[in-house]
């Protein structure tokens, strides 16, 4: 958006959706890579072995290296820097092993189990743990799903695994004299193996991002005076994929006994709307008010569109047009702060995070940041504005980083997902107004779609010379 562009609030066409894509694999040698890339950051930081945690909730980095979760369970995969896995798995999951995209012996530990289930089998995890063998180990990394970074405290002691796992690390037979979080090695922003993605794995996490946004088009189209939450919610649901984030369709006073889920309550003229939903690669957000037009909006928020969405929409506008591959992530943290003071808008999370098999991973972009946007990064633009007395707005979607390489190998490879990312990229520069510098590739079909109004389907927010 230029100096001398405006925005408007005007009609224009609807954004396409792909409703028949389906779903990209990942291949064996994306899933030897990823194991490659694992033992590499393990023998620079001089690890011997590392012990991943999953459960149904927070699975990601175990996933990242066999393909699945412990659905029901937890589960443990011990990776020694020889290569050698592991795998600790309760009742529900002994089958799993053999469809793992990583190969590795099994150990039954029956306490993985829900309750009152068999205990066949059952011995401590300790003496697991002496059977694989740590007596020589004098580095190991624990890893849950959360890389601590207080200011605070050190953040490599403290562990987001159940005691009684840590417990048993610290009993085991080990000449061990460092235990520590090696979540960084999957999720930090300069080292961690996950943040980068190469061309197969864009292609897997589309899939989400795409599904993400055809659904909350689809619940958009649907919000009317008197439809149901739990309608508007059924819409934000597809494909029988599990979400990534609680599904919210919430209209008016939210969180009424802390409820969190859509219920039976209708949508009411005038009412405030938050629609949200996420899946592996993306998430789509939208919030704004059940109106026409201005004039129904609340007496005190009738200038809703100049003092709250507008700014909204030229900073989302700004962060497309101006992040860059290779900037540290605090300077674009200033630069997002330069246009969109958070003293006057009230937004104090990240502007902007890492997306995987996760709806929010990390984020290179804080203040002062050194860490450096890369290639291969997905990205949630993901700025939350809180504006005392009036309603909230938001267009949450995902985009990825792409240098001439990566890029090239995408078109090359995936010649469909090319075909919507340039599709998506027209959109936006015709109907928008809004230039994405060619590495930024949207993976979204509602990238910087901002309609405020929920009852006008046709305006949205563009940029106007």
């Amino acid at each position: 958006m230029n100096h001398n562009s405006k925005v408007q609030l005007r009609n224009i066409q609807l954004p396409k959706t792909f409703s028949e894509v389906d779903p990209v694999y990942l291949t064996e040698t994306t899933m030897e890579h990823r194991k490659k890339k694992i033992l590499e950051r393990m023998k620079e930081d001089k690890f011997d072995s590392l012990i991943i945690y999953a459960d149904k909730e927070h699975g990601n980095n175990f996933e990242y290296l066999t393909g699945f979760i412990p659905r029901f369970e937890e589960g443990l995969l011990v990776l020694k820097k020889s290569g050698q896995a592991s795998y600790i798995l309760g009742n529900e999951n002994l089958k799993m092993p053999k469809h793992s995209r990583l190969q590795g012996n099994l150990y039954h530990y029956p306490l993985f189990s829900l309750s009152n289930q068999p205990m066949d089998n059952e011995k401590s995890l300790v003496s697991i743990f002496n059977e694989i063998d740590f007596s020589n180990d004098k580095k190991i990394g624990l890893i849950g799903w959360k890389m601590f970074t207080s200011t605070q405290y050190d953040n490599s002691k403290i562990f987001d695994i159940p005691y009684f796992i840590v417990d048993a690390v610290r009993n085991m037979r080990t000449e061990v004299n460092e235990i520590v979080n090696a979540a960084y090695l999957f999720i930090g922003g300069d080292k961690g193996a996950r943040t980068i993605n190469n061309a197969n794995e864009i292609a897997h996490y589309e899939y989400g991002a795409n599904l993400s946004s055809t659904s909350m088009l689809k619940a958009m189209n649907a919000v009317e005076v008197g439809v149901k939450e739990s309608h508007l919610g059924n819409l934000l649901n597809a494909d029988g994929q599990t979400n990534n984030v609680v599904t919210i369709a919430a209209t008016g006073v939210r969180f009424e006994n802390a409820n969190l889920y859509p219920t039976s309550k209708q949508v009411s003229l005038g009412d405030t709307l938050s629609l949200t939903t996420g899946y592996k690669g993306g998430l789509s957000s939208r919030a704004g008010f059940v109106v026409e037009s201005a004039e129904q909006l609340p007496n005190k928020q009738r200038d809703y569109l100049e003092r709250v969405v507008i700014p909204y929409f030229k900073a989302v506008v700004f962060w497309l047009e101006n992040i860059r591959i290779g900037m540290q992530g605090g300077e674009f943290y200033k630069m997002i702060e330069d246009v969109y003071p958070k003293e006057e808008n009230h937004w104090h999370l990240n502007p902007g995070h890492l997306v995987a098999d996760e709806e929010w991973m990390s984020s290179p972009i804080y203040p002062s940041s050194k860490e450096i946007l890369k290639s291969g990064m997905i990205f949630q633009v993901d700025i939350i504005p809180s504006i005392p007395g009036y309603g909230g707005v938001s267009a949450e979607e995902c985009i990825a980083l792409a240098d001439e390489d990566l890029r090239g190998q995408i078109k090359n490879e995936y010649t469909d997902l090319w075909g919507r990312i340039e599709e998506r990229r027209n959109y936006i520069a015709n109907e928008l107004g809004i230039l994405l510098p060619e590495h930024v590739l949207p993976l979204s079909n509602l990238v910087a779609y901002l309609r405020p109004f929920l009852l006008n389907k046709s305006a949205a927010l563009t940029c106007v010379e």
